[in-house]
Order: structure tokens, then sequence, then C-alpha cells
């Protein structure tokens, strides 16, 4: 598949939710009958969807290419809906990538649902806000399974996001139906380095600092709700912070981060949606936590358990504590910066560990504890290197250590 197929360049519009089929200006070709042309000739139409949405995700892009209607069905949301409803939906993975040489930010997406070896495709430019060499601290988030979400940070100080380097309010989203970018509602508050997540299908941000002069620290939140499409304000925290790293988990969000008003300092702190609560936690849930980490289906939270993202660890409610060891590949490729565990993703009810040399594991850890679980290798530069490779990208700190993985989320469609 043609890379340049995968998104169209970003054309970003004013666009509300659920996003609308725009119809045709022109008519409809009939057939002789005076009706409309059938989607596969000597098929009824609801047997030809059958038969469309059977059709890979990674060829889609080929099929609105065939005749408008077509192109009109893969662009409304019931084929997708149907897909989904069906169990056909594909999971694919995307990168935000940081460029070691130029600084500029480009996105990457893995088609997983093949199997393994894969590999990723660059997609076209972002939009210019979140492309530049000075885009920094935004935030990501996935809402409706379907919608890559881009908010806040820094602008580029070069002018292509306006504002001379400080904190934005711009929101947009990629549709991974539409396969295009479009402009969402801004959020109240000027923001960067905060914290982003979904709960019940509503965006939550939190914290971070506003930029500009000064650059003072947040303690408001704010939450989107797609359905009214809008913002509003929740609590405020219970502390103002930076946060570095945070999780979804029993239907509260986690945060950990720095004090803004002790940069020394770490804190932490959970927010309840039931009861608009923020509140400061001491627990096991926080003690040791650092590392990225993802939940399952099933309420287990994982989290890396060492820099490479190898050896995971999974949280023991029972016990208040995290349980070390609790899955290890013993390949370990060392400590550099290339091979860091940028971030671990639930995918297809695996967990997956995504480095910043762009390589893939995943491990099913279905089968538990003691058992003896088959990590997979997806995808990545770093495919079918050994530990000479590894080595000698831990000593020479070059090439694509200076690249970095920003955000990995995954869409479904």
């Amino acid at each position: 598949m043609p890379a340049s197929k995968a998104c169209v360049q970003p054309s970003l519009r004013a666009s509300i939710h659920p996003l609308k089929t725009k119809a045709s200006p022109r008519p409809a070709n009939r057939s002789r009958g005076g009706g409309q042309c059938p989607l596969l000739p000597g098929l009824p139409d609801d047997l030809a969807i059958a038969v469309l949405i059977r059709v890979p995700r990674a060829d889609h892009w080929k099929l609105r290419l065939v005749c408008r209607r077509w192109h009109r069905l893969l662009a409304g949301n019931y084929f997708y809906a149907l897909r989904r409803r069906l169990g056909l939906a594909e999971q694919w993975l995307y990168a935000v990538t940081r460029h070691g040489h130029d600084g500029h930010v480009s996105w990457h997406a893995l088609a997983t649902s093949r199997g393994g070896g894969g590999a990723w495709r660059t997609l076209p430019p972002l939009p210019p806000e979140y492309a530049g060499a000075g885009a920094d601290g935004f935030g990501s988030a996935v809402l409706g399974g379907c919608h890559l979400y881009l908010l806040g940070g820094s602008t580029d100080p070069r002018g292509s996001g306006g504002g001379g380097g400080g904190a934005m309010r711009r929101v947009v989203f990629y549709s991974a139906r539409s396969n295009r970018w479009h402009r969402a509602p801004d959020m109240l508050r000027r923001r960067r380095s905060f914290a982003a997540c979904v709960m019940n299908n509503r965006l939550y941000v939190a914290g971070g600092e506003s930029g500009g002069g000064g650059a003072a620290a947040l303690k408001s939140a704010e939450v989107f709700d797609p359905a009214k499409n809008r913002w509003s304000f929740v609590a405020e925290m219970a502390v103002a912070m930076v946060p570095f790293v945070g999780a979804v988990h029993g239907g509260r969000w986690y945060l950990k981060g720095l004090d803004a008003e002790n940069q020394q300092q770490v804190v932490s702190q959970v927010y309840s949606p039931a009861t608009d609560t923020w509140t400061v936690v001491l627990d096991g849930m926080v003690t040791g936590w650092r590392s990225p980490s993802a939940c399952l289906d099933d309420g287990r939270i994982f989290a890396a358990d060492c820099k490479d993202g190898c050896r995971l660890k999974v949280y023991d409610e029972v016990a208040d504590a995290w349980a070390t060891c609790f899955v290890d590949s013993k390949q370990h490729r060392g400590s550099s910066p290339a091979m860091e565990a940028a971030a671990i993703v639930a995918l297809q009810g695996r967990i997956c560990v995504v480095r910043n040399d762009m390589s893939v594991l995943a491990v099913d850890v279905a089968e538990g504890e003691g058992k003896q679980q088959r990590w997979e290798t997806l995808t990545g530069k770093s495919h079918g290197k050994g530990f000479v490779t590894g080595l000698l990208s831990n000593l020479a700190g070059r090439g694509r250590a200076k690249n970095r993985i920003l955000h990995c989320q995954v869409l479904e469609a």
C-alpha cells in the first residue's frame, strides 16, 4: 500500500460529532429502470455490504476509488459501525515521533491484524501546529475508538502555530473512518506538559503549565463531551502539578508528577469522575510506579519493570502492591535511549511494548503468572537483531537513539 494513501494531507475544518457524510452535489448514476446502480452487480445491496465489510482495512483506500457509491459508503459511520458490531474491526498502532536530526514531528501507522512481520507506514504530515520542531508538550487521547486527538502544547516559535512559542488551547482530531483531520472546540485554558485520558467516552485534561512568561502551573482540569461538542471545567486538582505518568484504573484516573511549588518533590493524586473530586494518594498503586502502563479489559494494569520493557509487572489490588517479574521475556536489549520502552498499550487482548527505535513486542498475559508467555516481535527496525547490535547501540548512543516517541495510541476501524 503506498504510504501516501494511508492518510490524506491535513485539511482542517470545523466538525462536530458524529461526523456526517456530505451529500454529493451530483446526482447518483441511475440504471435503465430509474433505480440506483447496485453496489455489486447481481447482488442486493445488503449482501454487497456483507462482502465489502470483510475487505482488509489496508485496502479500503482502493475501495473508495471504485465509484461514488462505494466512496460514500466508506465515508459514513454505518460501514465501520457494522464492522465493529460483527467483530471485523481492525486495530492499528499509531505513533507520533520526534526526529533527532531536525526536531520535527511525524506520525506512523502499523497494521497488526495480519500477524507479525509488518512495517510502519510513514503518514503525510501532521497539522502544522504539531509538525514543527517547536511543537512540544501536547497531549494525545483516543475517543470512540477511532478518533485520535492532539491537543494543547507549545507552538512553533517560528510562527507555524502562532503565538511565538506559547501554550495553545487548540484541539484537532484524526478520524480513522473518514481518514481526515478535523478541528474540535478549543480547550478552556492554554496548557502544555499536561495529562490527558478518556473515561466514559469523555476526554479529560488536567495540570500542566500555562506557557508564556513565567509558565505558571495549572490546577485546573477540564472535560470534553463529544455528545455536546463542548468543554467544561471539573473540580480543581488537590495540588498543582506537571504530570509525567498517568493511568485509568478501576474507573479512576491516577496521576504522578512534579509538584508545581517544589520541583524536587513527586506527588500523586487520583480523580474520581463519579464524585468529581481529586485526592492525594500514597497507596501501593503509585509507589514505585514511574514507567508507561496499560490496562486490559479485565481490569488488570501492567507497567514496564525495566528500561527496555522486556519485563513487566502487574498491580495486585488485594496486596495493594506491584508484583514484579510477572512477565519476563529474558531478551533484554540494554538501557540506551533507542531501546527505552516509550509506550505500553493494550492491543487485541495483548500487551504491546513500543520502543523508541520503533520496535514492537507483544505478549499474551492471559495465561497468568508462572506460565510460559509467548513474546512476539510484531515489527521494528531492530527486528531480527541480536545482542551485539543492541550492545553497539547502547555504547554509541547515536542514530535512532536521538529519535523519540511522544505518543502511541490504538485506533480501530
